[in-house]
């Protein structure tokens, strides 16, 4: 992505989470925090996707911090792949640190096909709390994870 994106571990269900985030232009305040999920991780995808760089790029353009990380079993995430499960209480893991960073800050999420699913199921689940204030799904996966 960009020279001073920042790499930083969460810590997960099934242990460390590496992520990569990506602040707005020097001297801007972050309006928002977007935390988008990758393509499947059993067909090699990772946070460093492309369409996954590009919808963090255009999140740094309106203003908002990005934050992409890798699933379990991923780059530097440690665990295995649990089949959607676990890549769910990943994304909870790693929405709930950076609420915890930026208390206040609209959040966003997104994701790209399997990472659609998982962004798409982690608002489910913040259905309740109001957290979510933006979804922004990219070819979402939708029947073989339903």
């Amino acid at each position: 992505m960009k020279p001073d994106t920042r790499r930083e571990t969460v810590a997960g269900p099934a242990g460390a989470i590496e992520c990569a985030i990506d602040e707005p232009a020097d001297g801007v305040m972050a309006r928002g925090v977007a935390v988008l999920c990758h393509p499947h991780p059993q067909f090699g995808g990772t946070m460093d996707n492309k369409v996954v760089q590009t919808l963090a790029r255009a999140f740094v353009q309106l203003g908002y911090r990005a934050v992409r990380f890798n699933f379990r079993g991923v780059g530097g995430s440690a665990g295995a792949w649990d089949e959607g499960r676990g890549e769910i209480d990943d994304a909870l893991a790693v929405i709930a640190a950076q609420r915890a960073a930026a208390p206040g800050l609209p959040l966003a999420l997104g994701g790209f096909s399997f990472g659609g699913y998982v962004a798409a199921n982690a608002a489910d689940r913040l259905a309740a709390t109001d957290a979510v204030q933006r979804l922004v799904l990219v070819g979402p996966a939708t029947s073989r994870f339903a």
